[in-house]
C-alpha cells in the first residue's frame, strides 16, 4: 500500500500534514505529496517536506481552468492534456514508493 497526500502551502495544510505524517509513519505506509494551488501561500510545507525527507510527488498550480472542469463533472486530462503526462510521471513514482 501507498498513501498519497495532496496538502496545499497554508498553515492549515501544514498542520494537516503534519498529523497525516505522524500516523502513516507510526503504521510504516510509504507515501509521498502532491501539492495543490502550488503557487499560493509560503514556503512552509515545501520546507517541511525537505527537513523531513518527505517526497512531493506532483505539483499542481492554482488553474481556474481546473476548477471549472471540475464544476462540470470532467477531469483536468479531458480540459487539459497537458495533464496525461503528469499523472502518468506520478504514478511512475508511487510505483517506485512501493518498493
Amino acid at each position: 500500500d501507498v498513501s498519497l497526500l495532496v496538502t496545499e502551502p497554508t498553515p492549515f495544510g501544514l498542520n494537516d500534514l503534519r498529523l497525516a505524517v505522524e500516523t502513516l509513519r507510526e503504521l510504516k505506509i510509504p507515501f509521498g505529496i502532491i501539492l495543490n494551488r502550488a503557487d499560493i501561500g509560503d514556503k512552509q510545507v515545501q520546507d517541511y517536506c525537505l527537513k523531513e525527507n518527505i517526497p512531493v510527488l506532483m505539483t499542481i498550480p492554482t488553474d481556474r481552468n481546473i476548477a471549472v472542469a471540475y464544476s462540470e463533472g470532467k477531469t483536468i486530462i479531458e480540459t487539459q492534456p497537458a495533464y496525461k503526462q503528469k499523472f502518468l510521471e506520478l504514478f511512475k513514482k508511487v510505483q517506485k514508493l512501493k518498493k
